[in-house]
């Protein structure tokens, strides 16, 4: 039976009038103070294929209270002492009715990007969102790709540049190795656009709300790691063709032949740079 939530009206109080939190410019923290925009992040979540899920950097919790409505269990997860006890303190005073009854509702002061994911929700799916830290918001993707048999999906703000080049498609300058990486295993969709005056304290850039979808097959025709090596070296290079880019794969005559091979990286699709990959790995393997 799905759980009973109370449901939170917001009173629109700006986060900058109770800074029981200081942001700190070394963990990259910018807290957002917009009720409505928490909401829609919130609401990124669609609940398909898992009922758990863990929130980076939470901060004073402003997202956290809309997950916490939904018929999820949910972790709380920060590296900022000061942030988890006021998540422990402040948060739970603040928010009482919503959190009350509910024992599915954990903080853990710890570094994402160091934690051992498999103590979390054992053998069960879960998604990932969060406000991310700019400074490792690339990192925590490539922790996700990582984990991926366990994550079917992933929302969250980053920096609007990052978040573009996630979900750009080929033949775009910003299309690169993050682009290539993540959607070979997710379909990669950009939501909308954050201003910088919804922050304290405000960054200066845009920021930008995803969500990545975990494809029902995600599995490769090729060895991962061999794609990975191949897209990095490609990218690493990116004013060269791939041709030239890749000569240290030691192509066969046969494959460097091929017509994609007279283009640069940003031109390949995806599917094309899996599929030269398979021809490289045929090749070696021959």
């Amino acid at each position: 039976m799905a759980k009973s939530k109370k449901k939170y009206t917001p009173n629109h109080t700006r986060y900058s009038e109770k800074t029981e939190v200081k942001a700190k410019k070394h963990l990259g923290q910018h807290f957002l103070k917009d009720e409505n925009i928490a909401k829609k992040i919130g609401d990124t979540l669609t609940l398909d294929r898992y009922l758990n899920v863990i929130e980076i950097g939470p901060g004073m919790g402003v997202l956290t209270k809309y997950i916490l409505q939904k018929d999820l269990d949910v972790i709380a997860m920060d590296l900022d002492r000061e942030s988890i006890e006021y998540l422990n303190t402040s948060f739970c005073l603040e928010y009482h009715e919503i959190i009350k009854g509910n024992t599915k509702f954990k903080v853990i002061e710890a570094d994402f990007l160091k934690f051992d994911l498999s103590t979390l929700f054992p053998e069960e799916q879960f998604a990932i969102t969060g406000n991310f830290p700019y400074n490792i918001s690339t990192q925590i993707v490539f922790k996700t790709l990582e984990n991926k048999d366990r994550i079917p999906e992933f929302t969250g703000m980053f920096q609007k540049e990052v978040a573009q080049r996630i979900c750009e498609k080929a033949g775009s300058k910003t299309y690169g190795i993050l682009s290539v990486l993540t959607q070979a295993f997710y379909d990669a969709e950009y939501l909308f656009t954050v201003p910088p005056d919804v922050f304290n304290p405000p960054p200066k850039v845009e920021s930008g709300v995803l969500r990545l979808i975990r494809k029902k097959e995600y599995g490769l025709p090729c060895d991962e790691k061999l794609l990975y090596k191949v897209v990095k070296t490609a990218f690493g290079q990116r004013r060269k063709t791939l041709r030239n880019s890749l000569k240290t794969f030691q192509l066969t005559e046969e494959t460097k032949a091929l017509d994609y091979l007279s283009k640069r990286p940003e031109q390949l699709s995806v599917e094309e740079f899996i599929e030269l990959t398979l021809i490289i790995q045929k090749s070696t393997n021959e």
